[in-house]
Formats: C-alpha cells, sequence, structure tokens
C-alpha cells in the first residue's frame, strides 16, 4: 500500500537535519505569556515581538479588549452557525457597518478569516471563461482561490506594469477579467505600483481587487491602505482585508461599492459553508476599526520606527529587501537556511523575536528574516533591536566587525 505521507520524505529530513543540529525549531514557538503589544515571555524569557504583525498595537488596547468581554457576556461565546443561517448577530452588522464607515463604501462582507475573504472572492468573482490575472508573487490564499475557482489564471511578473499590460493585451477583450494586486507583499515589504497598474486594468476593461491586509491600518490619510495614499479610491472594485493584523483580532472582509455585491452572500462558499465569527471577535473588531480611524499619531510613529529599524539594519551592512522603507515589514536577506536559521536563534536567545520565512513561501528561493514593527514599539525597544542584530549578527558572521 502506498504510504501517501511519502511525498513529504524530502520536507521531513531536512526539517529533522536541522534540529540535530541543535537549533531550536523555529516553527513550533510558545508564547507562553503576553505582557504586551510588543513582549511575550519565550522560553521563559522576555522577549521584544519584532514579527507579529500587530502594526497598530490594538491588542491590549482596553476599550476593544472591553468590547469583548461586554459581548461575550451578552451573546455567548460563538454562534455554532453560517452567516446565511444562524450566525448572524448584532454584532456581525455592526462590524460591517463599521468597515463601511471606514473605508467609506456601500457594502462589506465579514469572513471569518482573511485567508477566506480571498479564497471566497478569488473562487466566485471570476469563473469559467473568465481571466483572473496575477501578480507572480500574491498571497497563498489568492492562489488557493483561483485553484478552487474555475476561471483562467494568468501571472504577470512582480510589480511589472509592462508585463501585466502585455499579458492583459493577448486576452480575449469580450472577456470578463480581474487583476488582483496587494498594496503591501507579506514577504519583502514592498508595495505595488497601483496607480500605474490600475491605468493598465482599466485600459483593457478589467475589474480590480487590491489585498490591503498589511496596508490597513497605517497608509493613507484614514488608514484605509497603500490605494489611499496613492489615490486610486475611486477606481478599485473590491478591497480584500484581514483583522488579524492591524486591527488586533481574527477575520476577513470584502468591501466594495458595486451595486450588485450582496448577491456574493449567496454563492461565496467560503462564506455560505463555515461558522461565523464569534461575538466577542466581531465586538473587538469593530471597535479597534473605529479607534483606527482616529489613529494618525500612531501611523505617525510606526513610520518612525520603520525608518529608523530599515536605516539602522543598512548601516550594520544587511542586505534588506527593499532599498527603501516602503512599510513596516522589513525583510533581512541571509544567504542561506544555515545562516537565516543561526541568526534567528541568536536573536531570540539575545531576547529579540523575528519571523523565519523560507521557499517556497518566499520569492525567487530567498532565506529571509521578516521584522513586523508595531506603533506601540517605543524608540528605545527599536534601539535594542538594532543593538542585538549588530551582536548577533557578527556572531554568526552575516555581517562584518565593527567599524
Amino acid at each position: 500500500m502506498s504510504d501517501l505521507f511519502s511525498k513529504f520524505d524530502a520536507l521531513i529530513e531536512e526539517r529533522q537535519a536541522l534540529l540535530d543540529t541543535g537549533v531550536r525549531d523555529p516553527y513550533s514557538i510558545v508564547m507562553e505569556k503576553v505582557l504586551s503589544p510588543t513582549r511575550a515571555l519565550i522560553n521563559g524569557k522576555e522577549t521584544i515581538l519584532v514579527g507579529t504583525y500587530n502594526y497598530m498595537g490594538m491588542t491590549f488596547d482596553p476599550d476593544v479588549i472591553q468590547a469583548g468581554k461586554d459581548a461575550l457576556d451578552q451573546f455567548g461565546a460563538g454562534t455554532t452557525g453560517s452567516r446565511l443561517l444562524n450566525g448572524t448577530y448584532q454584532g456581525h452588522r455592526e462590524c460591517e457597518d463599521a468597515l463601511k464607515e471606514f473605508y467609506g463604501t456601500d457594502y462589506a462582507m465579514v469572513f471569518s478569516t482573511g485567508y477566506q475573504a480571498n479564497l471566497g472572492l478569488v473562487s466566485t468573482i471570476a469563473g469559467k471563461g473568465d481571466y483572473i490575472i496575477l501578480d507572480a508573487d500574491s498571497h497563498a490564499s489568492i492562489y488557493d482561490g483561483c485553484a478552487l475557482g474555475n476561471a483562467e489564471v494568468v501571472r504577470f511578473r512582480h510589480n511589472s506594469v509592462e508585463d501585466l499590460d502585455k499579458r492583459l493585451g493577448r486576452l480575449p477583450p469580450e472577456a470578463g477579467k480581474l487583476v488582483v494586486l496587494e498594496g503591501v507583499y507579506s514577504m519583502l515589504g514592498d508595495v505595488a505600483p497601483l496607480p500605474e497598474m490600475v491605468a493598465v486594468a482599466k485600459k483593457h476593461g478589467c475589474m480590480i481587487m487590491c489585498d490591503e491586509a498589511h496596508g490597513m491600518g497605517f497608509f493613507g490619510k484614514h488608514g484605509r491602505g497603500v490605494f489611499e495614499e496613492m489615490g486610486c479610491e475611486g477606481d478599485i472594485d473590491f478591497i480584500v482585508g484581514t483583522f488579524s493584523k492591524s486591527v488586533g483580532t481574527v477575520g476577513g472582509f470584502v468591501v466594495s461599492n458595486h451595486p450588485k455585491f450582496e448577491v456574493l452572500r449567496l454563492v461565496t462558499r467560503p462564506y455560505v459553508f463555515t461558522a461565523s465569527l464569534p461575538p466577542s471577535v466581531v465586538a473587538t473588531a469593530a471597535t479597534s476599526i473605529r479607534k483606527l480611524m482616529h489613529a494618525g499619531n500612531k501611523r505617525a510613529h510606526l513610520w518612525e520606527n520603520s525608518k529608523r529599524l530599515h536605516g539602522g539594519l543598512r548601516e550594520l551592512g544587511y542586505k534588506l529587501g527593499t532599498e527603501t522603507p516602503q512599510s513596516a515589514i522589513i525583510a533581512i536577506i541571509l544567504t542561506d537556511q544555515a545562516q537565516a536559521v543561526a541568526l534567528w536563534q541568536s536573536l531570540l536567545e539575545g531576547g529579540v523575536y523575528v519571523n523565519l520565512a523560507r521557499p517556497p513561501a518566499t520569492p525567487a528561493g530567498m532565506f529571509l528574516l521578516r521584522c513586523s514593527l508595531c506603533a506601540e514599539h517605543s524608540a528605545e525597544e527599536v534601539e535594542t533591536i538594532l543593538g542585538l542584530f549588530a551582536t548577533s549578527g557578527r556572531a554568526v558572521g552575516c555581517i562584518g566587525p565593527a567599524r
């Protein structure tokens, strides 16, 4: 009998060989106690968190926490049903109202995760005979949405306006087409040239979806995302996002002004066939979203943190994913897995947690450490992080000695 796990043997062996060298497993870290948006106990040691996507630090906001407690008392622990049947409570509607106010749109639809929001919209809106045109570095949830649906899939080179234009020019002009973009790409932290891409998509008669998972909260005057920052608000048909980044909880959403949008509630499988979010979660999300409307000072401080960490790492001699700070994600590119793991472990032992990312999640087979900054990181914490990157980087040979 064939062992269905045999296809994973190479990965199992690679992982075991890594663990046999004595390093910790980078993918089994446990937060024993979370002390704040920026600190936790890991292995009994107080650790600065620089890999949580908690961009705006809303996880411990007193108003957000209280809203969740109140909803838990009033509505119980869960809905035990899908949004289409018994799973829509007053809080779900209030959360969608908060999103409509935040984005200035007519419609909003809340999913149980950000993954399901992408999965649902991408697989549903484009069908047989239609085309989905997506950036080659698109998130796994977008690719999975393509796999779940029946549309033809066309990839273009990452952030290449020219390649997008060329590939759209080859498609039948009468066919339905959805161009899928992301405001911030999560591995390298680079942003899309949205105005140019939107112009090309419109020229070819396409609808446009933009994933703002990593842009919501701190890009744009109102924190709506990169599309707001770049002046594309009136040109994008669907904005997809998540509550698990700047909002500080869990869930996903799509907002739109399309007059037929509400029919998606009846035909989107990841919305129809899954349980809805617990009332306490949508209450925390709605409260957080409304507070993010007025978080200009937090946004400014987050940018200060990003610029300081990016500049400091460059001065130390690290190779980074972007030439300039483009978002709250800063990627440090390493030569191979051994070097990446060694630096990651040295940082953790020194009291800083970052994400270790490897293929196939990373573009072009890169091994990298990914820092995600928070608006609640103090200037002193950023300097501590830089100090440890200096010490650890020299200890494992990633950077040269101090000058």
